[in-house]
């Protein structure tokens, strides 16, 4: 795979802020300097290895750990049941109605199994082979149940029970405008429906987890993304005093939401490790993971909309059945009402509904991946805006420019009710257009089809927008979320003029140590090489939280710039001291006081550091420190938004998908590192390519998950991937540093794009869905199928 930027100034940013810094991060991740979870090892540390169920659904009838007892290396073993009274239930932080069923969901099964790779028993042995090897001697007697596998016919009054309470979760709707009357009204009313196929997250880094008591006091070392939370759980699901647990997020090889969890490795490490009374470390093994990593996406969508006959939008109905898995892990029920809201996209309209089900399976629990709903939104409705088009006999760019909110309009308040503060998808789908050749190639496309060509190309849109940052708490908290949406930075000034910079966000990729130092940098004027970023321990960075939902930035860093703030304003005060001057009549600017009018008295706020640390001179009252911390918590989300267009050739006689162009234009606000906003597009564009075109998690009829290794889970590589073109244009959002997020914009954006060229290839044949994965026999049959004109000729609307 390789990328091609466009280029968006020749001129080098003064700031720190918009400069293409190479990563601080890197230089030890290159040369295995890192500190992974599974790197750590401690003085008689010993290995835990799970029983897991094979049935997706049974009765527990037997647990008999005995036999493991006596292998080498065993030091103890425990079933479900042996930990019942102290192992309570993993917890649902976002109970989404006041009706909903949230079931027990203790972190080892004691009487039933609800999907396979459930854990049932535990060993502890002095390394993790041993470990291993004596799980084989552990008796386990099931009674096999029938499973449930298909949200569309899990609410049938024959159906299994997954539990007691039945196999609905919750109903959640939402409405705005008159819908009945939308549809009722216009001429042209559409209705589709998508799968959105059962994805699993494949991180660099596998989970692994490593705890160790000493006295009442544990230490977990976790690979997560939310140390913060995890903290918080394990005190108030699980008996552990606050004060008493420090929980650390050591170098972390990658997330996408999979480590946004309290999972039950995490809590049987603590457990089991108190029970032991020594050190304990869990790693997963790859199709180990592949089985219990919390899965995502996973959902039928039915979406109709009502236009008049110039096609303009009137109404957009939404009906979703979301498969929660076996259990509700921690965010489970909110991750499709996140796309809730997402639906109507960058689309104006007059009434809207959305309904969400949530249903139980007997398979994997589902929560937040990359995206988190609002991928699934995006490929909706960029899905049936194509249909629109196709159905009126415009250009379904046209189409989309003819609804978009203009961007004279902003601030926009949206049918949904969420205020767009800025954007302009006029200069970003101009921009995109003009890098794709967009009407170069719809003349190439009309001719191809003309002479029947065998492989024909498409042209693919998707001019999207989603809502990040995840924040404000007052939101948050209007939706049931349990937690807030704030975040804590700290600014501790050294006496020698170093900075060291704290905050409650926690890398696991991101780069923000870099992105934290360049901010920084710019707000107290100290060079870019004075300063360290400390984040993902509790005991160093006690409050926090933590990274998710693109918000580290948009959150994390402006508390920062307020925690900069309150060391400029002490400094202030010793500066005015220290120049024989009133502190109304400074100035600061480039990291220096001076006196207005008088630019040669002047001092340097790392000066003023080493002044405060010797306290000497100080104004009475005045503390010697400089040090300072902020909470923030934002107004509003952050909406960055973009237009990516993918050209794709598609071989009619093999169903074979060449990406032949891909072109991704996103406007993320002001940037803060080029090279970082990069990466994070390019990485987002290829796992939304891999929802278009490879992965699949599958189970068969009995339950089991045929994709557990990534010999049969099909992760594109670089060589499946395409070139990308690369550009941005820039809407600065409503906050400080008028930063969005852009984390996750990549793979919202491009799975629409990459299936709507393919189904525009295929149009003149009469195709007008393909489910994904479009692998290359899904796209064969559906040409087989289709009962559209057999010779192919014709243009693509």
């Amino acid at each position: 795979m390789t990328a091609t930027t466009e280029a968006q100034s020749n001129e080098a940013p003064a700031n720190e802020v918009g400069r293409a810094r190479l990563r601080k991060e890197d230089a030890k991740l290159i040369t295995g300097q890192t500190n992974w979870t599974d790197n750590i090892r401690l003085p008689g540390m010993l290995h835990m290895a799970f029983v897991r169920s094979p049935f997706a659904h049974a009765k527990i009838t037997r647990v008999d750990v005995s036999g493991a007892l006596s292998q080498p290396g065993v030091i103890a073993a425990f079933s479900g049941a042996d930990l019942a009274a102290e192992q309570g239930s993993l917890p649902c932080a976002w109970p989404v109605t006041p009706d909903i069923v949230i079931p027990p969901h203790p972190p080892m099964a004691v009487d039933e199994v609800r999907y396979v790779g459930e854990a049932v028993a535990v060993v502890v042995a002095r390394d993790r082979y041993a470990a291993a090897d004596a799980l084989a001697s552990i008796d386990v007697d099931y009674e096999p149940l029938p499973p449930v596998l298909d949200i569309r016919t899990a609410l049938d009054e024959d159906s299994p029970k997954v539990h007691e309470a039945g196999n609905k979760s919750y109903e959640w709707v939402f409405a705005n405008g008159d819908v009945e009357a939308a549809f009722r009204d216009a001429p042209v009313v559409l209705e589709r429906s998508y799968r959105q196929q059962r994805l699993i997250p494949c991180a660099m880094e596998p989970r692994s987890v490593v705890a160790q008591w000493v006295g009442s006091e544990v230490t977990l070392w976790s690979a997560t993304q939310i140390p913060h939370v995890l903290r918080f759980a394990l005190a108030a699901f699980f008996g552990i005093p606050e004060q008493d647990i420090r929980v650390i997020a050591p170098d972390v090889g990658g997330g996408f939401g999979s480590k946004l969890q309290v999972t039950a490795e995490e809590v049987l490490a603590v457990l089991v490790g108190r029970k032991v009374g020594k050190p304990v470390k869990w790693t997963e093994s790859r199709s180990e993971g592949n089985m219990t990593v919390h899965h995502g996406r996973d959902q039928w969508q039915r979406i109709r909309i009502a236009a008049d006959h110039d096609g303009r939008i009137r109404g957009l109905d939404v009906d979703l059945l979301a498969d929660m898995g076996a259990y509700l892990m921690l965010v489970t029920p909110g991750v499709p009402l996140l796309g809730a809201f997402m639906f109507p996209a960058i689309y104006k309209m007059d009434a809207y509904s959305f309904k969400c089900t949530g249903i139980f399976t007997t398979k994997m629990p589902t929560d937040a991946y990359r995206g988190a709903g609002r991928p699934e939104a995006t490929f909706a409705i960029e899905r049936i805006m194509d249909e629109l088009a196709t159905e009126l006999g415009v250009d379904p760019l046209q189409l989309r420019e003819r609804n978009w909110i203009k961007h004279e309009e902003f601030p926009f308040t949206t049918i949904c009710g969420l205020t767009y503060d800025s954007g302009n998808y006029e200069a970003a789908t101009a921009k995109a257009k003009e890098i794709f050749d967009y009407d170069g190639l719809r003349r190439e496309q009309a001719e191809r089809n003309a002479r029947g060509d065998k492989v024909r190309l498409g042209i693919g849109i998707s001019t999207f927008t989603e809502m990040c940052g995840l924040a404000p708490s007052r939101v948050l908290g209007s939706l049931s979320y349990g937690a807030g949406g704030w975040e804590q930075g700290s600014i501790r000034m050294l006496p020698t003029g170093k900075v060291e910079v704290v905050t409650g966000s926690s890398s696991h990729g991101q780069g923000h140590e870099t992105a934290w130092s360049q901010i920084v940098a710019d707000q107290l004027g100290v060079p870019f090489e004075d300063i360290r970023v400390l984040h993902g321990d509790t005991q160093v960075s006690p409050k926090g939280m933590d990274t998710y939902g693109s918000r580290s930035l948009a959150v994390g860093g402006l508390a920062l710039v307020s925690a900069c703030d309150k060391v400029v304003g002490k400094a202030k005060v010793i500066a005015a001291a220290m120049l024989e001057a009133s502190a109304d009549d400074l100035e600061f600017s480039a990291g220096r006081f001076s006196v207005r009018g008088d630019p040669e008295a002047s001092t340097s706020i790392q000066e003023i550091a080493l002044a405060t640390f010797a306290a000497h001179a100080l104004p009475d009252g005045v503390e010697p420190s400089l040090d300072s911390d902020a909470t923030y918590d934002p107004d509003n989300f952050s909406f960055p938004h973009g237009t990516h267009l993918c050209a794709t050739e598609v071989d009619t006689e093999t169903g074979f998908v060449k990406i032949r162009a891909y072109v991704a234009v996103d406007d993320v606000g002001v940037v803060v590192n080029p090279l970082i906003v990069e990466g994070q597009v390019h990485g987002g564009i290829a796992q939304g390519i891999a929802q278009a075109l490879y992965e699949d998690g599958i189970y068969d009829d009995d339950g089991n998950l045929v994709t557990a290794t990534l010999a049969d889970y099909l992760v594109p590589a670089a060589p499946d991937l395409p070139s990308y073109q690369t550009s941005r244009t820039e809407s600065p959002a409503g906050n400080r540093l008028g930063v969005k997020g852009v984390g996750e914009a990549g793979t919202i954006a491009s799975t629409p794009a990459v299936v709507n060229a393919i189904v525009d290839a295929l149009r003149p044949f009469g195709v007008r869905d393909i489910t994904m994965p479009c692998s290359p026999e899904r796209v064969w049959r559906a040409l087989q199928a289709s009962n559209g004109a057999q010779s192919g000729n014709g243009g693509s609307a």
